[in-house]
């Protein structure tokens, strides 16, 4: 098995792929994966909010990716230092499944964020992935609750 490695800006759209490609209902059109892409690779930089885990594909893709947003909160006794990383995306091409590689991504990652500080960490999981999730500490939380709200402003409207 490949070792997994901090990811880097220009890893940014393969992990888009992986994400439109194995995650999303409907993969994105290129005009969306440049969006990802581009928006992707400046949360990578140093100083960014991304931290992400990726193991390379003999063919120069990427077998695996995990990834991760940082967010700050107010401190809480279980959060001390008021951060939290919520895991956006965990991928793996299917030629490469069952090789242990999400897991070892995902390893890295949470290793890398405890490091950043973060103690609470949230994540979506289908019911195909949660035993991963599960081996690796995470629980269910029956409270969990999510809403995609869009503006209703009219057309032309300014404010």
């Amino acid at each position: 098995m490949t070792d997994p490695r901090l990811a880097r800006p220009d890893d940014a759209l393969e992990i888009a792929r992986l994400r439109s490609e194995l995650i999303l209902s409907e993969p994105l059109d290129e005009t969306w994966l440049a969006t990802c892409r581009d928006q992707l690779a400046t949360r990578l930089q140093p100083g960014g909010d991304a931290r992400a885990y990726v193991i390379d594909a003999p063919n120069g893709q990427l077998a695996s990716c995990a990834l991760a947003f940082l967010q700050p909160l107010l401190p809480a006794p279980k959060y001390p230092k008021g951060l939290a990383a919520r895991i956006h995306a965990v991928a793996t091409e299917p030629a490469y499944q069952r090789r242990g590689y999400a897991k070892a991504a995902l390893t890295a990652l949470l290793e890398h964020l405890e490091q950043d500080g973060a103690t609470l960490y949230e994540l979506y999981a289908s019911e195909g992935s949660a035993p991963l999730y599960e081996a690796l500490g995470f629980r269910r939380d029956p409270a969990l609750m999510r809403m995609t709200r869009f503006s209703h402003s009219p057309a032309g409207s300014t404010t």
